[in-house]
């Protein structure tokens, strides 16, 4: 794992609270709706990629969800979120790993990614993350990234925009587009943040 990297988001979530992080949404409406959108059952597995301390877990817990797995790079931000949910956290597997080096044991029905997949600017880096959804992705994926009208940077970081074209034609290699969409996130610090969303249906040819 890169400890540079690693070292920066534990370093992020432990100086600062939800309402300092640009990400912060107090209900991840997007991400709820293109997971109802798949028509899945409650036991259908899923995995949130870079999920952080993000308040989906807790959304799909409530919907009955049992099968849910959080990976983040950052242990800090994996402990806020198991605080949060105090004995609920037990029903969540929780991944401290860098995506790019994730080696599943198992395959998920759901890949959730919302604004980790546009921090991999790299090819090579795009190319583990596509490898690894490839032989672990059995039904769907959905990713958020921000858009060509979205920043440049997230918390001291290049990013790699997107447009629903560049987006698609990195995942055509294994997954369908069934999807796009794009809207403005509305910061803690009241800025906005253009992101697109896309879901995808794994195919096998």
């Amino acid at each position: 794992m890169d400890n540079t990297i690693q070292n920066h988001w534990d370093t992020v979530y432990k100086t600062k609270e939800p309402n300092q992080v640009s990400w912060t949404q107090q209900i991840p409406k997007t991400s709820l709706d293109f997971i109802h959108s798949f028509g899945l059952a409650k036991t259908a597995k899923i995995i949130d990629i870079g999920g952080g301390d993000s308040k989906l877990v807790d959304y799909l817990l409530e919907e009955g969800f049992e099968n849910i797995t959080v990976l983040d790079i950052s242990a800090q931000a994996l402990d806020k979120a198991k605080k949060r949910l105090g004995h609920k956290a037990q029903k969540i597997n929780w991944i401290v790993s860098d995506v790019t080096e994730f080696q599943p044991d198992t395959t998920f029905d759901i890949w959730h990614d919302r604004a980790t997949f546009h921090f991999l600017t790299t090819s090579a880096q795009v190319a583990k993350y596509m490898n690894t959804a490839r032989k672990s992705v059995t039904g769907y994926l959905t990713i958020g990234t921000f858009s060509n009208s979205g920043p440049e940077k997230c918390s001291g970081l290049k990013i790699k925009q997107y447009s629903e074209e560049t987006l698609t034609t990195e995942l055509k290699k294994g997954f369908d587009k069934i999807r796009c969409i794009t809207e403005d996130h509305t910061t803690p610090f009241d800025t906005t943040q253009n992101f697109l969303f896309c879901s995808f249906k794994r195919h096998l040819n």
